[in-house]
């Protein structure tokens, strides 16, 4: 669209709402390469957080899940994560077949679980997305085949209680989407307060600008829903039916 087709555009839409007709502002600059002083607060807020207002992030993370369905687990340390896996997987069924199947990301969090071990004694297939001796094929039906699919996440926003994961080689989307129970594990100092602080980080944070964003960024807020048919709520429609959030309080690397 032209500027004189886009000024024509919004003059109606302002005569529509009574408003002042004029010619079209210049545009705001989104993207400022130079960091400003509300950006430079937040991120040193986000730096300098207490063990006190991180816990006080995890209790708002908890209040804000419980209305959306979403589970959010504190764990002390991995050992804790661990066992309430393993008895999550001991006490859920599939919905189809008997035999029990897990995939996980290839992470360096959930391979520090040492699930293969803990799950063996179940009897429970257990495939890391980021097999060597794998391939795209072998992956999809592994993630068609399991029912419940573990991950790690870049971030959690305490406010809108809400999980942002980048996708990486050995870190597949799928993992987190077609299981019909999503377990997220994450660390208490990933969680962060809303919107201003990700953006904030995944702009000015050299960490997190290392990795960049990659192809892509999930934003995931609690189990699949839909309340199309009848007006009738109902989990699992276009997702996973379960989230399960585990917050470890200790860091879970050596």
């Amino acid at each position: 669209m032209s500027t004189a087709n886009q000024e024509k555009f919004i003059n109606r839409i302002k005569m529509a709402l009574g408003k002042p007709i004029g010619p079209l502002q210049p545009n705001a600059d989104l993207f400022k390469s130079e960091m400003s002083d509300e950006i430079r607060a937040i991120l040193e807020r986000i730096k300098n957080r207490t063990p006190g207002e991180r816990e006080k992030l995890l209790a708002t993370l908890i209040e804000t899940a419980e209305p959306i369905n979403l589970k959010v687990i504190s764990c002390e340390d991995v050992n804790s994560v661990t066992a309430a896996i393993v008895d999550l997987v001991r006490r859920k069924d599939p919905e189809w077949g008997h035999k029990k199947s897990v995939v996980a990301w290839q992470h360096p969090f959930i391979e520090n679980l040492n699930l293969p071990e803990a799950l063996s004694q179940q009897d429970v297939d257990l495939f890391f997305a980021g097999a060597k001796d794998s391939d795209g094929e072998n992956l999809r039906q592994h993630v068609i085949d399991s029912y419940i699919g573990i991950t790690a996440a870049d971030f959690c926003m305490a406010e809108t209680a809400t999980l942002v994961m980048r996708t990486r080689a050995g870190q597949a989307r799928s993992v987190s989407l077609v299981p019909a129970i999503h377990i997220a594990v994450i660390t208490l100092h990933q969680i962060i307060a809303d919107l201003k602080e990700l953006y904030a980080l995944l702009k000015w944070d050299p960490r997190a600008k290392e990795q960049g964003l990659t192809n892509c960024m999930t934003f995931i807020s609690g189990p699949s829903k839909t309340a199309d048919i009848e007006a009738t709520m109902v989990h699992g429609a276009h997702g996973p039916r379960e989230v399960h959030i585990f917050v470890i309080k200790k860091n879970p690397l050596p």
